[in-house]
């Protein structure tokens, strides 16, 4: 009786402590794929309540994480302007994809005088020369992520802007053609015959001299 009392005790020991130790265990993993499959990623930067021009917010990142755009505007041998930019630590998002603001990702709006005329997703564009009028204009690239908000350092938009001029096509350059020559000759001396001579004279001879007596 001794016997069966103290293995059934030894056995509910044994069957809670098994219980407990389950429960930890089950507790870690439940974390884990917790944490692997249910967590969403910690957001990009801060999305702050300074907007753009359109209505979009800016999210800041830290300088050291940052990403950097130049822009280069060269005239085209035919029409407009070819623009280039260089990019560091910033990738062009393929259009269609999520709108999820993921870091140094994302697209470039290119805008002229400030407003918007190109959604870039690749380093090289071409400026039709219809989008300028004559004068001085201003080429502005600025970087946005995927869900639209605009990448920001201390409150201000990353973008770089190029100055271009547009002036009048030059004329093709013309020759006026000099007017003919016309070759004049010398008006010729008139000739007096003898008898208009004489009908001037009255027949008396030269009107110059005087005749005999």
């Amino acid at each position: 009786m001794s016997w069966t009392r103290g293995f059934l005790a030894a056995f509910a020991v044994c069957a809670l402590l098994g219980a407990l130790l389950a429960g930890i265990t089950g507790c870690d993993s439940g974390g884990g794929a917790g944490e692997g499959n249910g967590a969403r990623p910690s957001p990009v930067g801060k999305v702050l309540e300074d907007t753009d021009e359109e209505g979009r917010n800016y999210r800041e990142v830290d300088k050291k994480r940052a990403p950097e755009v130049r822009i280069e505007v060269l005239p085209d041998a035919r029409d407009g302007w070819n623009v280039r930019l260089t990019l560091e630590d910033f990738r062009f998002s393929p259009a269609g994809g999520k709108e999820t603001a993921v870091q140094g990702r994302g697209y470039a709006l290119l805008r002229v005088d400030g407003r918007p005329v190109a959604e870039l997703r690749d380093p090289a564009h071409h400026l039709p020369g219809s989008s300028v009028t004559r004068g001085t204009h201003k080429i502005t690239v600025r970087l946005h992520a995927d869900d639209d908000t605009v990448w920001a350092v201390d409150g201000e938009p990353i973008e770089r802007t190029a100055d271009i001029t547009v002036s009048d096509p030059e004329p093709s350059p013309t020759t006026t053609p000099e007017p003919p020559t016309t070759a004049t000759s010398p008006a010729p001396t008139p000739q007096v015959s003898e008898r208009e001579r004489d009908r001037r004279t009255g027949g008396r001879g030269s009107p110059n001299h005087a005749g005999k007596a």
